[in-house]
Formats: structure tokens, sequence, C-alpha cells
């Protein structure tokens, strides 16, 4: 890659982030507040069952949660995916029987961004976890809805975390098939304008380019992976109220330290409690029963049984519109960043080392 070093990389991916998440979070927002299983309750009018005005109040409450985190969360999923690319173009050689290589160009672009996909989530999901329940906080409330948030994890702060599975679950398919289609439908624009012998080479064309074709790469695999999308919004919703539960738990066990002592000075009672929760840490499953965290696959049954199986796609068209206007801007912005940014350096890019 020889117009760009890392620090390119990162910078056009943290500039496309940070321009993307000022002009979208608004949808993003009503898609939340749409998922929300509170939805009715809190965003619609009891007598007509259309949206009340609450709706439409706090679209940029979390915002400046996911900007911090956005920032090296996106350099991280450039930088893999770069790399994680280049590496399998290194190991797949071109022969003059499959001249882009042993390996299928679609599943060198699928296995990079999902590999991207899993580094950039890990960062991601604290800020994923605030900025969900932050949007669903009243926008009438007098403290800030990012700090109420954290507040309710103070206690546990591990909880931030626990909606990566679910994170990862959307994204991993959603750039499995997004980045493949994108791939393809750019080199197909390209070439159509070369036809035409309308193609510039400006860095203006290259980002419009990308733009649309990102976008409605985005737009499609967006509105395909919506229930896994409904189920994470659920998923990042109560965890909140799961770190609330545990660390009331943990108070009661502490005050009822009355009674036989272990070997370790801990009550009979606390130490099964310690064990337990123990166990539940290392396999969310083993916690049953009423009030206990619900798998993926349960949490989409309840979706089911309250709205129907088109309860599962509920946000998928506003998800679609916001995506395209997301994608085709985030990535739009990369491209051209990098392109920008080398031409500074007086390096040219050539496009085969394009996203």
């Amino acid at each position: 890659m020889s117009g760009n070093t890392n620090s390119d990389i990162l910078l056009a991916g943290a500039i496309a982030a940070f321009t993307v998440d000022l002009l979208v979070y608004p949808l993003d927002t009503l898609k939340t507040r749409i998922q929300s299983p509170n939805y009715a309750k809190l965003y619609t009018n009891a007598a007509t069952q259309k949206p009340n005005p609450a709706l439409f109040r706090g679209l940029y409450q979390g915002v400046g949660s996911v900007i911090i985190a956005t920032l090296p969360s996106s350099g991280a999923f450039f930088t893999t995916y770069e790399r994680t690319k280049a590496f399998f173009n290194h190991v797949s050689p071109s022969t003059a029987s499959h001249p882009n290589g042993l390996i299928p160009t679609p599943i060198v672009h699928a296995g990079a961004s999902s590999i991207a996909e899993l580094v950039s989530c890990a960062i991601l999901t604290p800020a994923e976890v605030i900025k969900q329940n932050a949007q669903m906080v009243s926008a009438g409330s007098p403290t800030n809805a990012t700090l109420q948030t954290l507040s309710r994890f103070k206690s546990n702060p591990l909880a931030l975390w626990r909606g990566y599975t679910a994170l990862a679950g959307r994204n991993l398919p959603f750039t499995a098939l997004q980045f493949p289609m994108f791939e393809k439908l750019k080199v197909m624009i390209r070439d159509h304008r070369d036809r035409k012998g309308t193609r510039t080479g400006t860095i203006f064309e290259s980002g419009i380019i990308t733009a649309v074709s990102a976008g409605a790469a985005g737009s499609v695999a967006s509105v395909v992976t919506t229930p896994i999308d409904v189920v994470k919004t659920r998923i990042m919703l109560s965890a909140v109220e799961d770190a609330t539960q545990e660390a009331s738990q943990q108070r009661g066990a502490k005050s009822g330290s009355k009674g036989l002592v272990d070997a370790f000075g801990k009550t009979v009672q606390s130490s099964k409690t310690s064990a337990k929760s123990a166990i539940e840490s290392v396999n969310p499953l083993a916690k049953s029963g009423k009030g206990g965290k619900k798998s993926a696959w349960k949490i989409g049954q309840e979706v089911v049984r309250e709205k129907g199986f088109k309860g599962l796609w509920r946000g998928g068209a506003l998800r679609g519109v916001w995506t395209f206007i997301g994608s085709g801007l985030y990535l739009g912005v990369y491209e051209s960043g990098r392109v920008y940014l080398a031409n500074r350096k007086g390096e040219n890019i050539d496009e085969s080392e394009l996203l």
C-alpha cells in the first residue's frame, strides 16, 4: 500500500466515522425507539396508536459516547481490514489460471471484513450499550442522558460488554454481505464509465462512486439483517436492567451476612451466590428463570409472540434508509480521505489498493 501509512488509514477512518455520526444519528435514535419493547408505551398515543411528540425529542441523546468510541473502533476496523485483505492476497498469489488469486475475491473481502468487525466490536460495544440506553431516556430529564445511563452501570461496569456477542452477531453477517456487494458494484460502475468514456479519475468522482456502491450494498445488507438488529437492540436495552439487578443482589448478599461462615470468612449463602455468579459469567445460558438474562433465541421468540413475525422487521425500512446514507458517506469520505492524504504527500494510490 504505497500511498497510505497506518496513520493515514486511521485518520481517514476517524473523519468518516465522525461525519456519519453527526449526520445520521437522529435516524438511529428513531430506529432504536421503534424497536424498543416500550415503544407503544412511551412513544405512541394510547387512543390513536400513532407516534407522539416524545418520539422525536432528544434525537442526539448519547451521541457523545459514540463519537468517542467510533473514532478508535473505525480506525481499528479499516486498519485490520486493509492488512487482512493484503495478507489473504499475499498467501493466495495470482496465477495464469487464477489471475485474481486462488481464494475467490468475494471470500477475501467477506473474510477480511468479518475479522475487522470482531476487533471493532470489542471497542464499540460499551458505547453502543450506553448509546441505546441513553436514547431511551426521557428528553425532559434534568440529568444528561449519557451520564444518567453511566451511573446505572457504576456498580457493575463489565455489564457494558454484555452486548458484544449481539453486536458481533449482527455486524458479521452485515459486513460479510455488504463488502463483497460493495466491491462488485464499485467495479461495475467504474467499468461502465470507462466504456462510456466519462471517467475523470478525480477524488470527487472516486468518492461518489464509492458512496453510491457502499450505500446500495449497505441498504440491502441492513434490511436482510434487520431481525438480528431487533434482537441486538433488546439485549442492549436490557443490559442496564441486568446491571442494576445484579448490583441489588450483591448488596443483598452483603447485608445478609449473618449465619454460617465458611473457611474464607464468607457466609454459606454468599459463597453459593459467588459460585453461581462465576458460572453465569462464563456461561450466560446457565442463568435461567424469571428475571434472568435471556438468550438471543428466546428474545426473538418473545418478539414474535408480542408482534408476530413482522415484529422482527420493525424499523427495517428506516434502517435501510439511514444505512444507505451512513454507509455511502462513511466509505465515500474514507476512500476520498485516503486519496487526499496520499496526494498531499505527492504519492498516488492504485485503484486496486482502495477498498
